[in-house]
C-alpha cells in the first residue's frame, strides 16, 4: 500500500479518541490509512472500517518495519497518555526517516520533548480545542482557527459600525489590522471580500489578524 511512493497514504499509531477519530476522517477524505495499536479489541473495533489496521506495540522497531511503516512517507503519533511509549515511538518514527512526522502532546514539555527528537509537527489537540471554543464563547465570534503562532482566522457577524461602508472607505485595516477576507449573505455562498464591498446585517464574514486584534473587534457592538 505504502510502496507506491503516493502522498495518499499514513500511518497513524495509536487509536484512542483522538487517533481513532483522526483515522477515520482521513479515510472519508480518501487518504489510505494503516492503523496501529497495541490493544486488540480496540484494533478489532476499527476492522472493515479502516484500510489496514494492525495490532503491534510501536516501540518495537522490528514489529514497524515488519508493517512497512518505513515506505511512509507520513505518521501520526497519536499516543497521549503514556508519554514514555510516544516519545520512543516518535523517536522510531524519526529513525525510520519518515519524512513528514506529526505527534499528539498532552504538555509543553511533552511537546518540548518531540520537537528536540525530530517530530517536525507537535500537536496538542486538548489545549487547542479549549483555546477555540474558549473565543466561541466569550464573543461573537461563530468560529475560530489559529492559522500560526500570532495569525488567526474567524468566522462572525459584522459589527454594525461597519454595515453599509464599502470596505476601502472603512478604517478596518488601519484601526484594527484586520482584513475581512470573505462574506456571506444569508442563503448565499461565500465570496472574495473586495474594497467595494458594503455588509449588511445578516452577513457572515470571515477575517484575518492578529488574536488579540480579532478579539478586540468581535467586543464591538
Amino acid at each position: 500500500m505504502a510502496g507506491d511512493d503516493t502522498t495518499d497514504t499514513v500511518v497513524v499509531i495509536g487509536l484512542g479518541r483522538f487517533g481513532g477519530a483522526l483515522a477515520l476522517e482521513l479515510i472519508r477524505r480518501g487518504t489510505e490509512v494503516l492503523a496501529i495499536d497495541h490493544r486488540p479489541k480496540l484494533v478489532q473495533s476499527f476492522a472493515g472500517q479502516l484500510t489496514q489496521v494492525a495490532v503491534a506495540d510501536s516501540t518495537d522497531l522490528d514489529a514497524l518495519r515488519r508493517l512497512g511503516v518505513a515506505d511512509f512517507r507520513r505518521a501520526v503519533c497519536a499516543i497521549g497518555t503514556d508519554m514514555e511509549s510516544s516519545i520512543l515511538t516518535a523517536s522510531l518514527l524519526v529513525e525510520l526517516a519518515i519524512d513528514d512526522i506529526w505527534a499528539k502532546a498532552v504538555s509543553a514539555q511533552h511537546g518540548q520533548i518531540l520537537s528536540r527528537i525530530g517530530v517536525q509537527h507537535v500537536i496538542f489537540p486538548e489545549h487547542d480545542m479549549g483555546e477555540r471554543v474558549a473565543h466561541l464563547v466569550s464573543g461573537r465570534l461563530l468560529d475560530y482557527m489559529d492559522v500560526d503562532e500570532d495569525f488567526a482566522m474567524a468566522k462572525m457577524r459584522p459589527p454594525r459600525n461597519y454595515v453599509g461602508i464599502a470596505l476601502g472607505a472603512s478604517n478596518l485595516r488601519s484601526k484594527y489590522g484586520l482584513t475581512v477576507v470573505a462574506v456571506k449573505a444569508p442563503d448565499t455562498e461565500f465570496t472574495y471580500a473586495t474594497a467595494d464591498t458594503e455588509l449588511s446585517y445578516g452577513d457572515i464574514i470571515i477575517v484575518s489578524g492578529r488574536p488579540h486584534q480579532i478579539d478586540r473587534f468581535a467586543e464591538l457592538p
